[in-house]
């Protein structure tokens, strides 16, 4: 038997408001850090154009996230993944290589439905569709010899919620699945690494795709099979749903940059005291996975260059410690940091390419003025399940990103979202409105 009829079965049976407290709390983090991401992200070009694309081509009632006017589900779908993956700072998982909340809290704004659910509802939808677009992305690594963007597999999860949310009977369900996968946009993630623009990972048309396939499943559309829920040789990958929960697998970034660049950066970090004054480096040595050394723009002009360019990344983790949205967004001509990335070597080894994707490593080895050389030791990111990020370190992470945008309400959000589980959804979604004058506390 293929996994597709458990899947439906799964999907249509599990009541999101019963699932256990540790799922919706790590449902909470997962929210908590896309929405501080999404208000960042405001302040990024690309922010401006999705907003402007979707209220002249998508016009509708629905509100769009952090942002002023209103739009059809589809547009609040588009606009939303589109404005989260502005600022490379959101969740993932290491073996799709990208991800899944990109683009299932838009696909949650996007329906009138998700008033009416409870807060617990609406995490626990939010649990569910992190399950089917982690193993959909995973499966459908397996099984195509190319690397497709999130918004190829992401699309599936926001089908499935969707489809709750309609109350869709499995057949219907099993169409918007097929649909949603057909539909999805199969763009190559590593054309955009090499030549980063806004393009991004494709979860802008995942989170489109996702909310049209439910809709046209609605209408009695048909889609074939989905390939990467249906297929026998993926049917190991679907046999513990309910019992394995991906959702507690996802990464949570320190930094507004490529997952791929942070094990240099905290292979730097751990130099810092030894290497002192910046001005005393004449080489910085990184010792990386091929994927990482593909994040090669030395002189970043824009702000997607910045946030895929290792180099950048490393300059400004030795200059300043870590890296925030101004180091990406208003310093490219800061002079310091362009000195620093452009003395950055990225080596490849063929250790951590065997390691890749599971595991990500990285060594630094910094050449002084004085001819010392200094060494790390192999470092991976921060905020792998394995050494994850406390609470206070996503709370911390969340107001530094949304304060400036969102001033005093940045806080209010923050509590709607610690007790969302107590609350109706409709007190988080009234928090979502585009933010007025900001006053920071």
């Amino acid at each position: 038997m293929t996994p597709a009829p458990a899947l439906l079965a799964w999907l249509i049976g599990q009541d999101p408001g019963r699932l256990a407290d540790a799922h919706l709390a790590q449902a909470k983090r997962c929210l908590l850090d896309l929405l501080g991401v999404a208000a960042a992200a405001t302040r990024t070009p690309l922010a401006d154009k999705a907003q402007r694309f979707t209220l002249c081509q998508y016009p509708g009632t629905r509100p769009l996230l952090f942002s002023e006017g209103r739009a059809s589900p589809c547009g609040v779908a588009l606009h939303g993944a589109w404005l989260i993956d502005a600022l490379d700072a959101h969740d993932g998982q290491a073996l799709t290589k990208g991800h899944a909340g990109v683009a299932l809290l838009p696909g949650l704004l996007a329906l009138p439905e998700a008033e009416a659910l409870s807060g617990r509802e609406w995490l626990g939808l939010l649990a569910m569709g992190y399950e089917v677009a982690t193993r959909a992305g995973i499966a459908l690594h397996a099984t195509s010899p190319d690397y497709h963007t999130s918004g190829a597999w992401n699309a599936l999860g926001v089908a499935a919620v969707a489809s709750r949310l309609l109350r869709l009977d499995a057949s219907r369900l099993h169409h918007a699945l097929g649909i949603a996968e057909f539909y999805g946009p199969r763009s190559q993630m590593m054309r955009c690494i090499d030549s980063p623009t806004m393009l991004k990972d494709g979860s802008g048309w995942g989170a489109l795709a996702g909310i049209s396939s439910a809709l046209l499943a609605q209408d009695g559309f048909t889609g074939a099979p989905a390939l990467c829920v249906s297929a026998r040789e993926v049917a190991h990958l679907w046999a513990d749903l309910g019992e394995r929960w991906y959702l507690h697998e996802q990464y949570f970034k320190p930094y507004p940059v490529c997952r791929w660049a942070q094990p240099a950066v905290e292979a730097v970090r751990s130099l810092r005291d030894a290497v002192g004054d910046p001005n005393r480096i004449r080489r910085i040595e990184i010792i990386t996975f091929h994927e990482a050394k593909r994040l090669h723009t030395v002189r970043p002009r824009t702000t997607e260059e910045a946030q895929y360019s290792l180099p950048w990344a490393v300059a400004c983790a030795l200059l300043s410690g870590g890296i925030d949205v101004d180091a990406v967004t208003t310093a490219l001509d800061d002079t310091r940091l362009t000195t620093l990335a452009a003395r950055v070597v990225i080596q490849e080894s063929e250790l951590f390419n065997h390691r890749f994707p599971r595991e990500r490593w990285a060594i630094a080895r910094v050449h002084l003025a004085d001819g010392r050389v200094v060494e790390s030791e192999p470092r991976e990111a921060r905020g792998d399940p394995h050494s994850p990020l406390s609470d206070e370190a996503l709370h911390a992470k969340f107001l530094t990103l949304a304060e400036p945008v969102l001033g005093t309400d940045a806080r209010r959000l923050l509590e709607v979202v610690s007790r969302l589980e107590q609350l109706p959804a409709s007190a988080l979604l009234h928090c979502l409105r585009a933010p007025g004058p900001t006053t920071v506390a």
